[in-house]
């Protein structure tokens, strides 16, 4: 087969959960980020949800601490909303991260918030000029819209998973509210069905859905209201799933640009609006510059099966077994290839320098 290279500029995952920490035996800062420039990514932006939780400067201290010590490519942080009321700490920590994230249904971890009042007070007063990104599902995603209509703040909507969700957001979009979109891999290629295969391989939040709701998200990419393609990369150990009370979270950052590399083989996506899923459209969102010099290489004619061993990161909760793979960034030469060409000797934090609010996507760069 003829090869067909091609070089994606600035790749960034805008939704990983590293772990390290009280969580280190689950991955460190290191094994995951290695995993990200092993998966093509150079820059991901890290869940406040591994404990200690990212709610106060005590943790966040810790945690820009490991991570600023151990990381092997770019990275950002999120500010944790507590369902203890932790205005207070926004300005102290403002500075040091790439937005708040707000738990609004359920997920792994005690920063749920689910009452109105408390919601409405976290997102009204975080600070202008960073997005907040949401967990929210189904009937959740109404409320958070009303708050966005009243307040104007941009806000991600994360892990978007049903038709019901991409019709709702699609409203708020032809409303020009200050919303984007992000969705899962597990959720473009996986549904309900293989979640009874995979079992507890196959557990994450929010959960597999119908293959009409898949459907609903391919075409949400095509008609332009997804704007990320966001791993949600959430490992665990296989003895963890294999136990009585498995956790929810499945690792995605080796994979994810093989399978839509094998979409774009198939004719499913194109190769514009794959780079703009990956890399042009997280950046812009959170407001991070790309280096000219720091891009990935793939052959979009290649293909390999996705199996137990090949990948670079610590824990082995994979899902993809068996899974045919388009195009990888994980052969030592192209990782080797990007690292010589960084303009900065080591990995650093993702800074934002400037804002308009009045235009999503509207903002100035230090370069």
């Amino acid at each position: 087969m003829v090869s067909q290279i091609v070089k994606i500029q600035g790749m960034m995952d805008p939704h990983v959960h590293l772990r390290g920490m009280d969580w280190s035996h689950k991955g460190t800062f290191a094994s995951e980020t290695a995993a990200a420039l092993a998966g093509g990514y150079t820059a991901v932006l890290d869940m406040p949800n591994t404990p200690p939780p990212t709610v106060n400067r005590a943790a966040l201290n810790r945690k820009l601490d490991e991570i600023g010590r151990q990381a092997y490519c770019d990275w950002g942080v999120f500010f944790g909303a507590s369902q203890e009321d932790n205005v207070a700490e926004f300005d102290r920590a403002f500075v040091h991260v790439c937005g708040m994230k707000v738990y609004a249904d359920a997920t792994t971890g005690t920063l749920l918030v689910n009452d109105p009042v408390l919601l409405e007070k976290l997102y009204s007063t975080w600070p202008d000029g960073k997005p907040v990104a949401f967990h929210a599902e189904g009937e959740t995603i109404e409320t958070v819209l009303k708050l966005v209509r009243r307040y104007r703040k941009p806000v991600h909507f994360c892990h978007i998973s049903t038709a019901e969700e991409i019709n709702l957001l699609m409203t708020a979009k032809e409303a020009r509210l200050p919303v984007t979109v992000g969705v899962t891999p597990h959720h473009l290629f996986l549904t309900e069905d293989d979640a009874r295969v995979l079992g507890p391989k196959g557990l994450m939040k929010p959960g597999l859905k119908s293959k009409g709701d898949q459907r609903a998200l391919w075409l949400a990419i095509d008609w332009g209201i997804v704007d990320v393609i966001e791993s949600d990369h959430a490992p665990h150990t296989l003895q963890e799933k294999a136990s009585a009370n498995p956790p929810y979270g499945v690792p995605g950052l080796e994979t994810t640009l093989p399978l839509l590399g094998l979409a774009v083989q198939q004719e499913r996506l194109s190769l514009d609006r794959l780079v703009a899923l990956v890399a042009t459209n997280p950046r812009r969102i959170f407001g991070v510059p790309s280096n000219a010099g720091t891009y990935t290489v793939v052959d979009l004619a290649s293909q390999y099966v996705i199996a137990p061993g090949i990948c670079a990161r610590r824990a082995a909760g994979r899902r993809s077994r068996g899974w045919r793979g388009g195009p990888g960034a994980g052969s030592v030469d192209s990782r080797a290839e990007g690292l010589r060409r960084r303009k900065h000797s080591r990995p650093r934090r993702v800074r934002r320098e400037s804002v308009r609010l009045d235009s999503i996507g509207s903002s100035k760069w230090r370069t």
